[in-house]
């Protein structure tokens, strides 16, 4: 007989919350709602946090506290609003924390639920690009357990040896290009919001979806991948693969290659790091081999794409850089999405700041929020400077 487990969704009403309320309902003897999070969408939370019967909901964003108290009135669910209380969420105790906060600003509570010694569904990349050497310390102090949710780590973590990592050759993150992937400079220098928007494969929120489509997805994965799984740098590569039904592949030194594949839908990922060391069934669309009829595979081209090659240069830094692309890349894509700055200027904001930062040695929590500011003021006054 299965036990109910309580689960903590962080960014409820977002792609990955959305995602895993859908997981959830699909096996309600098994699981039971108890906090959902959200930054602003205050109607949206109210009305999940109700139908899911949760006891805690949090609005990030404190001036939307009386909202959300009005919204549940004549509930039993509590509120609560800001950066405090999202680390009280974080601190219940819930079986699973599903982290899906998008940006560093869900950097504080992952930290929290780690020191709490939770399991959690990380789909937060910046957790780990920005403090990973200190985050993946508390998890090892606390005893916590980081089971990625991004569809490629979540690969990497299904085929990956952990007893014999001293075999592995080669960590093959997969990419699907993007909807750029065949474009030119000159097409890329002119794309909209809206086709920038357009991802081929994946329904995904609308940072994530730029990151993909300037392939900063990509590189921010490779300093995840680092970070989680004990391999080097420069054995961890990045293949395009359009198709996206590899979601990546670990080599080992006999040459076999293990890859996982499945139908390109986040629940997947979701529903094993809920269900892990278990899998649950879902009725998802099963991978069709003969539809598919074949698979290709290409080098990304970091001329096109500079994100890959920034994001390596920040991972090998061994420092502050890896929080400065971040911050950098997180201001860049809001204004291009205000419709402040064009595509490829993006990449250039965040090279350009990555080039003016002295890169330290991080010392803590708070010295990583330090450097995210510094590099966030730096990035809006040079697109301020800048901005078409």
């Amino acid at each position: 007989m299965s036990v109910t487990k309580s689960v903590c969704i962080m960014g409820v009403t977002g792609s990955i919350g959305k995602s895993t309320v859908d997981v959830v309902r699909a096996h309600p003897d098994r699981y039971r709602v108890d906090t959902v999070t959200a930054h602003r969408n205050v109607a949206e939370l109210a009305r999940m946090a109700i139908e899911l019967d949760a006891r805690f909901a949090v609005i990030a964003d404190p001036a939307f506290f009386d909202d959300l108290k009005s919204a549940l009135s004549g509930t039993d669910i509590d509120a609560g609003a800001g950066e405090n209380a999202l680390i009280e969420a974080a601190e219940r105790p819930c079986d699973i924390v599903i982290a899906g906060i998008v940006g560093a600003a869900g950097l504080r509570a992952t930290l929290a639920a780690i020191r709490r010694g939770a399991i959690i569904g990380l789909a937060n990349k910046e957790t780990l690009v920005c403090a990973g050497e200190l985050m993946m310390a508390e998890v090892r102090k606390f005893g916590a357990t980081i089971i990625p949710v991004d569809s490629e780590h979540s690969a990497i973590f299904q085929v990956l040896d952990r007893d014999a990592t001293d075999k592995v050759e080669r960590i093959l993150l997969t990419a699907s290009g993007g909807p750029f992937r065949t474009w030119s400079m000159a097409d890329m220098a002119s794309v909209s919001r809206e086709q920038a928007l357009a991802h081929p494969n994946w329904s995904m929120g609308a940072k994530i979806s730029i990151d993909s489509a300037t392939m900063m997805n990509k590189g921010l994965e490779l300093i995840e991948a680092a970070r989680l799984f004990p391999v080097p740098e420069p054995q961890i590569e990045i293949l395009v693969h359009p198709q996206s039904v590899i979601h990546s592949m670990v080599e080992y030194v006999d040459g076999s290659v293990l890859a996982q594949m499945g139908t390109p839908d986040m629940r997947t990922p979701i529903a094993y790091a809920l269900g892990w060391p278990d899998r649950l069934e879902l009725r998802l669309p099963r991978l069709d081999f003969a539809s598919i009829g074949q698979f290709s595979f290409e080098a990304p081209d970091t001329g096109r794409f500079p994100a890959i090659r920034l994001a390596r240069e920040a991972l090998r830094s061994g420092g502050s850089l890896p929080i400065v692309l971040n911050a950098a890349n997180e201001v860049a894509v809001a204004a291009f999405l205000a419709g402040r700055i064009g595509f490829l200027d993006i990449a250039k904001s965040v090279e350009h700041i990555m080039a003016a930062h002295a890169d330290e040695k991080l010392l803590d929590i708070d010295h990583v929020f330090v450097i995210d500011d510094i590099a966030r003021r730096s990035a809006e006054d040079l697109i301020s400077q800048t901005a078409r």
